[in-house]
């Protein structure tokens, strides 16, 4: 705008001039000598078409300019628009090609390189989960086939044989006891795996009483860990409480309970802390043993299993603690993992709320 201004003033200024005397004289000469006219019929030439159209001329001569600059002004924000619409097609259609900007664009050209690179990391997560979710399918199909058969296999022993040994049948029903209840495990992992995907966490929050919940937690535990001679040690004061879902936390503390139960050795404590700090609550669990440092930035990803060679007696499918961390956020509250000096730590921190304090 400042430009079209600039050069519409300036064409003000060149017409205004033409009809000063200099200038004139100078008209009229050229119209004698160009078309051969006497100075009298020149001096009439110009009074009639230039000195008494002086309006009019300058405003067609500035109409003219301002339609050429509008025009020139289009197409190079055309040309933009133009530049900044391959670069979406190259975001939409998820080509290979570098996006390309002119100069002037060069703030929006980062925008759409970060856009870029945001989608294709996705992009490939969400092919890694996917490739996970998959393998941990095969895995779970693939070791139900194991107990099912060993369940099938002992029902026809005890069918044709009915007149069985007690010891013997008592023997017999006790393993298929032993693989239903493996299989049932297994089915469960799969139900988990369809929960996970199409199933909305939502909270119902009230006051829950920690304390409480996890010595509660600790109880039910107990025969689990005693089979391993592991144990859980607890400093959680009695008068701490947390605003949350009862559910949903205990869903959280119970994942974290398992995982440090299963990744310990026979024989250890397994530490679970509570404290304000920081205008937080924070919950740690601490077991012995230890991650792996390339492991802990996947450790929260869906399907993810710290133990990659499958096997039937351990892991799940590996969901655990993807739901432990999305619980947490949900509740405001953020997770994280810690390995070193051969202990492993989890630490929860969730907002004080106005019915804590």
């Amino acid at each position: 705008m400042v430009l079209m201004t600039a050069l519409s003033l300036a064409v003000v200024v060149l017409i205004l001039a033409l009809v000063d005397n200099r200038l004139a004289n100078v008209i009229v000469d050229i119209l004698q000598r160009v078309f051969n006219v006497s100075f009298l019929d020149a001096q009439t030439l110009y009074l009639r078409f230039i000195r008494h159209n002086t309006t009019a001329i300058i405003l067609v001569t500035v109409g003219v300019i301002l339609i050429v600059l509008v025009r020139f002004l289009l197409f190079q924000f055309s040309k933009y628009f133009n530049e900044i619409s391959r670069g979406l097609d190259v975001l939409v259609e998820r080509r290979d090609s570098e996006i390309k900007l002119s100069p002037e664009m060069a703030a929006m050209e980062q925008k759409l390189k970060t856009i870029k690179q945001t989608l294709e990391k996705r992009e490939i997560e969400a092919k890694e989960a996917e490739q996970r979710k998959n393998d941990v399918v095969v895995y779970l199909a693939h070791d139900i086939k194991t107990p099912l058969t060993s369940v099938v296999g002992y029902l026809s022993l005890l069918d044709e044989r009915p007149d069985m040994p007690p010891e013997q049948k008592e023997k017999y029903v006790a393993i298929t006891l032993e693989k239903a209840c493996q299989l049932e495990k297994l089915v469960d992992e799969f139900f988990e795996i369809t929960r996970y995907n199409f199933q909305m966490i939502t909270l119902a929050k009230e006051k829950i009483d920690l304390s409480y919940m996890l010595i509660q937690m600790a109880d039910e535990f107990y025969p689990q860990l005693a089979t391993k001679g592991q144990e859980i040690s607890l400093h959680v004061p009695e008068s701490l409480a947390v605003y949350g879902d009862p559910e949903k936390l205990a869903r959280v503390f119970n994942n974290l309970l398992k995982n440090a139960a299963l990744y310990s050795p026979d024989h250890s404590t397994i530490e679970i802390r509570a404290t304000i700090s920081n205008n937080a609550l924070v919950i740690t669990f601490q077991n012995e043993g230890t991650i792996p440092k390339d492991q802990l930035e996947s450790i929260f990803d869906k399907f993810y299993r710290l133990d990659s060679s499958r096997s039937s007696t351990s892991g799940g499918a590996g969901l655990g603690l993807a739901i432990v961390k999305e619980i947490v956020l949900l509740h405001g509250g953020q997770i994280y993992a810690g390995s070193k000096e051969g202990k492993t730590t989890f630490l929860i921190e969730l907002p004080i709320q106005p019915e804590q304090s």
